[in-house]
């Protein structure tokens, strides 16, 4: 029987495997697993906490976590009883924070750390609790207690929730790229048809380990690797940060990995500090790279096909065993993935799975399948979701997934879905053959002056493959060439152009820098320059660096004259 609630697809799991691994996380310096049953057992104690709480169906709670069984047990709990859960970014700014708890009228929220409370406490509105995994140490505030003092020791066993598919079952707030963020609405049916439908595109099971690090807060991972691996009964494990990744890849050999992008671009860009240009290393390196990405589109030569178990022995295999060994499936999404990172890695023999989807399609509209894959682009459209063009090349969508809408802001709904339901993604598409790529962004476009249109974000994203740049962004709206505002440790502009540049290579000839600034630090979530998901906030960055670009085009017209991409 098909779950009328996210909690009902909980408990099923619970019955249908009560004895299996459910979780891994590391506590007190060792792994430490929890079974199915061990994890309603503790999810029933947070319900009765919740119940103690007098919170009634449809009032909101928040949670600001780590990912962690706590997490877990929490929005479950909730869910149990019929409550809304507000996921924060653990790494947010505290006005943020602030702006989302008052949003949402929320009346508990669980920390990960009672530190956080400080940058709080005088700007929420609605909290009548607030529970720390950690204790406070001489908190006055009576509102606060510590996770211990507030889990009863036990607890009467779970029984199904009161809640409707049709209803709403989280508020997720979006990472606010252009302005104060929204609270998507999304209903338990939201979430469980994607869950559903992504397990038919991309099947999981029990005998699948999950290693979980991007944050639950976000809905790439909490659709695909909480939710899915509960549905398919599959044994997640809690990664301890991203600084010890590579370690718990190693050692928990997981068979499955979320991930978006950025991962895989700071690999890529220390495997090329680690082998210097033009070293047997890397040549070695790119070869096996480049025939193996032929031998996964099937077009190798007779002669590439002799020599790849060579290259698989001496440089793929080694490169997979870093990652535990034993991975079927790397599901990537979030953003745009680089086509020279898919075929270096897909070469290597990841079994890469790109996807697309945003916080208001509960998130996944389109992926890749195991059978049917090109790294490329984005795959097909689940089942049961409608994707279709519009006339300016916008991707719009409509299916079971659709949010309800923005929590307190109708007219943002509006303007996101119309009125015969389809939500506008803002985002620039093609389709061919029923594949969707993405094209950019169609509230990012640069118009230069000569009318050429350049979507920024490929190129942002193949410049920063070149370690001396940390962070880029393209300029140039109504200008007549493409600038790069770049936050870099090497000081030489001229360089920095060139460099640039060198990473165009291949993209079409509009793709060339010819103004350059950089910019003094990092943009960072705590100035405010970039979102909790590190999105770049364009329109901030540009108000702030204002006279930074007024200089650069006010320079030489060509900072780098004699190379130009493809050259």
């Amino acid at each position: 029987m098909q779950p009328a609630n996210l909690f009902d697809l909980f408990l099923a799991r619970v019955q249908a495997t009560p004895h299996a691994p459910a979780y891994r996380q590391h506590v007190n310096d060792s792994w430490v697993d929890y079974t199915w049953d061990e994890t309603a057992r503790l999810v029933a104690r947070y319900a009765a906490a919740l119940v103690r709480e007098g919170l009634k169906p449809g009032e909101r709670v928040a949670l600001c976590l780590r990912n962690r069984l706590e997490w877990v047990a929490f929005d479950q709990a909730a869910l149990s009883l019929g409550l809304v859960t507000v996921p924060l970014y653990f790494d947010d700014r505290p006005d943020n924070m602030a702006f989302c708890l008052n949003d949402a009228g929320a009346r508990l929220l669980f920390l990960e750390n009672a530190a956080l409370w400080g940058g709080l406490r005088d700007q929420v509105k609605t909290l009548e609790r607030v529970v720390c995994v950690n204790r406070a140490a001489n908190e006055a505030d009576t509102r606060v207690t510590c996770l211990d003092d507030w889990l009863p020791a036990s607890a009467p066993p779970l029984t199904r929730s009161p809640a409707r598919a049709e209803e709403l079952a989280t508020l997720v707030y979006t990472s606010g790229t252009t302005g104060r963020p929204k609270g998507v609405m999304l209903s338990h049916r939201n979430i469980l048809s994607n869950v559903a439908a992504s397990l038919a595109a991309i099947p999981a099971d029990t005998s699948d380990r999950f290693l979980s690090f991007l944050p639950l807060s976000h809905m790439f991972e909490r659709t695909c690797g909480y939710y899915a691996a509960l549905a398919a009964g599959a044994h997640t494990v809690y990664a301890r940060s991203i600084s010890l990744l590579a370690d718990d890849l190693r050692a928990q050999r997981p068979t499955v990995l979320i991930a978006v992008p950025r991962i895989f671009e700071r690999i890529h860009a220390k495997l090329k500090e680690a082998m210097p240009a033009g070293s047997f290393k890397r040549r070695l390196f790119e070869r096996a790279a480049a025939i193996g990405w032929k031998q996964f589109q099937r077009s190798a030569s007779v002669g590439e096909k002799l020599l790849w178990p060579l290259l698989r022995l001496l440089v793929a295999n080694k490169f997979q065993r870093r990652l535990g060994g034993r991975l079927r499936l790397v599901v990537v999404g979030g953003a745009a993935f680089a086509p020279e990172l898919a075929r270096t890695f897909v070469g290597l023999g990841l079994p890469i799975i790109q996807g697309y989807g945003l916080t208001e399609t509960a998130p996944v509209l389109a992926a890749n399948r195991p059978g049917d894959n090109d790294p490329l682009s984005v795959g097909r459209a689940l089942e049961g979701i409608a994707l279709r063009l519009d006339e300016n090349g916008e991707l719009l969508a409509r299916g079971p997934n659709i949010m309800l809408g923005y929590w307190n802001n109708p007219e943002a709904t509006r303007a996101a879905v119309d009125a015969d339901g389809w939500l506008h993604t803002g985002d620039l598409a093609r389709i061919e053959n029923g594949r969707v790529y993405i094209t950019g962004r169609l509230k990012d476009i640069l118009v230069l002056s000569n009318g050429e249109k350049v979507p920024p974000a490929d190129l942002e994203a193949a410049i920063v493959r070149d370690s001396a740049f940390e962070q880029a962004m393209l300029v140039g709206e109504g200008r007549p060439k493409l600038g790069l505002l770049c936050v870099s440790q090497l000081r030489d502009e001229a360089e920095l152009c060139l460099r640039a540049n060198d990473q165009l290579r291949g993209f079409p000839g509009y793709a060339r820098i010819c103004h350059i600034a950089r910019a003094d630090g990092p943009w960072t979530l705590e100035n405010g320059l970039v979102t909790p998901t590190l999105k770049l906030k364009r329109n901030e960055i540009l108000r702030r660096h204002a006279a930074d670009i007024e200089r650069m085009y006010s320079t030489s017209e060509i900072c780098c004259p004699g190379r130009t991409p493809g050259n």
